[in-house]
């Protein structure tokens, strides 16, 4: 065989698609590279991941599907004591806090403790400590026997330090202990919320 014959035959396969190709990839789940991505970048305090969620304001969506999962997560968790009435209240309770807690963040952070730079909306507020509430996924684990405390434990810890990373980026803070001061304040309020619904709204024992 000659030469020309050689290279004749191997320049179809030069030209077909190899795995590691950008035609391989374009069929990538929305989902893998999207939701589900951000919420790992969210978890592991990715401060860029807030940013970006603060400036997509077509990201709100996404950022209520994790408070509603993470919530879920927490009821699934907590099930044996809870039941199927308390997911439902719990999830309810979880997103009017969301809310109430985003909405009197955006006050104290952009009335009462603003820095020079400070600029921010409410739903800036909302995308960005909506995506703070997917470390409270691992707390599905609460189901495991013996498990429950721990594990709500170093979801509680693991928010707060999302929520203190997301509160900085929107509300464009230097000052990590600024952002804490504005957390620690709307973190009161929503523990209050909630202790509150949860009372209202529980179902009577039979």
């Amino acid at each position: 065989m000659s030469p020309d014959e050689t290279h004749s035959n191997n320049s179809p396969s030069s030209d077909s698609p190899s795995s590691d190709s950008p035609s391989s990839t374009a069929g990538a789940s929305p989902v893998n590279s999207g939701m589900v991505h951000r919420m790992l970048r969210a978890a592991k305090l990715d401060s860029e991941l807030y940013e970006e969620v603060e400036a997509d304001k077509n990201s709100l969506g996404q950022a209520t599907a994790v408070v509603i999962l993470s919530s879920l997560a927490a009821g699934v968790g907590n099930f044996t004591n809870g039941g199927m009435g308390m997911l439902f209240v719990g999830t309810l309770a979880a997103l009017g806090s969301w809310y109430i807690w985003a909405f009197l963040t955006y006050i104290i952070g952009t009335r009462l403790l603003p820095e020079s730079q400070t600029v921010a909306d409410h739903k800036e507020l909302l995308r960005t400590t909506g995506f703070s509430s997917a470390p409270g996924l691992i707390r599905v684990l609460g189901v495991i026997p013996g498990m429950t405390g721990i594990v709500y434990s170093i979801a509680s810890i693991w928010m707060l330090i999302a929520m203190v990373i997301s509160v900085r980026q929107a509300l464009d803070y230097t000052s990590t202990l600024r952002a804490l001061a504005v957390c620690a304040g709307g973190w009161v309020v929503q523990g209050v919320v909630i202790y509150f619904v949860l009372s209202a709204l529980a179902l009577p024992e039979s």
